[in-house]
């Protein structure tokens, strides 16, 4: 392998390894086990719907709605628990708004075909305003029941369970993008689309296949929030919107560049939150994260112009 090729294929990667000795050497209290548990269980929640777009964007589609969706399904099993109603069924709820929002805009696509950029946007209006309807716009907080929020907020050993969980996911999504048939499709069908319904792939149900698994994604990261926080309010995912556009992005210059990847997407939300805390514990101003935000998203973009002027407009 050349060295422009391996520039090209791990470069982000490597900056990251500078970015994490850089802050352990600069930032104080950076390195201390404390604090980087609590950077993994951030990167836990943002990769988590990370994973979720990432798939939307291997079948050149795009999600915007998961982060309000991601809320809705925390109003659900927020308002759901605060009723008595058992949190299991209450998860459930919330899982499944997370799958029928997918399932909808699945049906947008493929079916009406509203490109996804705008129909994921519509999506998204509709789940904030469903949000808002179902809170009154409140909070619902209380002490819930601690089976419950040990999802959340447990540990085993000095480990909190939610990184042991999202590593299960991240090997599960994995293992389905790129070892499985359905993966296979779902890849042929992003990259061509014609050549690949010509090849017998089912390509309407990748694409509603990928946008539920992002709407899943969402879903899951609402049971994580809502269990740690033992709150749900109506925009408490919206934090994660750029943040998660930003780490797929992020993982498309590595591994595989110019094509999403899980393994990227990962690690794009490892840099991403790792230099977000580096920036707090080194003094920076607030809005210096989002100057830095803004330029990985516009860094990125011009790596995969292409792949996302496709994916939002099906050109």
């Amino acid at each position: 392998m050349t060295l422009k090729k391996i520039v090209e294929t791990y470069g982000t990667f490597l900056a990251g390894i500078v970015l994490f000795l850089f802050l352990i050497a600069f930032a104080p209290n950076f390195a201390s086990t404390a604090n980087l548990l609590n950077v993994l269980k951030q990167v836990s929640f943002l990769s988590i719907l990370a994973f979720g777009f990432t798939f939307a964007l291997i079948s050149s589609e795009l999600d915007l709605s998961f982060a309000n969706v991601c809320s809705l399904s925390a109003v659900v099993i927020g308002f759901l628990i605060s009723t008595e109603v058992a949190w299991p069924l209450a998860i459930v709820a919330g899982l499944a708004t997370g799958i029928a929002a997918g399932l909808l805009n699945g049906f947008l696509v493929t079916v009406l075909k509203v490109p996804s950029l705008i129909s994921t946007l519509g999506t998204a209006s509709v789940a904030n305003g469903l949000a808002f309807m179902i809170t009154g716009g409140v909070a619902f907080v209380g002490r819930w029941d601690p089976d419950f929020l040990y999802l959340g907020r447990g540990k085993i050993g000095p480990v909190p369970v939610i990184i042991l969980f999202t590593l299960a996911i991240f090997a599960v999504a994995l293992v389905l993008s790129t070892q499985t048939r359905t993966g296979v499709h779902i890849q042929a069908t992003g990259e061509n689309e014609e050549a690949a319904r010509r090849s017998g792939i089912n390509t309407r149900g990748c694409k509603v296949l990928a946008l539920t698994l992002s709407g899943l994604a969402a879903g899951l990261t609402a049971v994580f929030l809502v269990a740690n926080l033992s709150s749900a309010a109506p925009q408490m995912a919206g934090d994660f919107m750029l943040n998660g556009i930003a780490a797929t992005l992020l993982g498309m210059t590595m591994f595989t560049p110019a094509k999403a990847n899980i393994l990227g997407s990962f690690v794009g939300a490892l840099i991403i939150v790792m230099l977000s805390n580096g920036l707090v514990l080194l003094g920076a101003q607030y809005y210096i994260q989002d100057i830095m935000l803004g330029i990985i998203i516009i860094a990125s973009v011009a790596v995969s112009a292409s792949v996302l002027k496709r994916a939002a407009f099906a050109l």
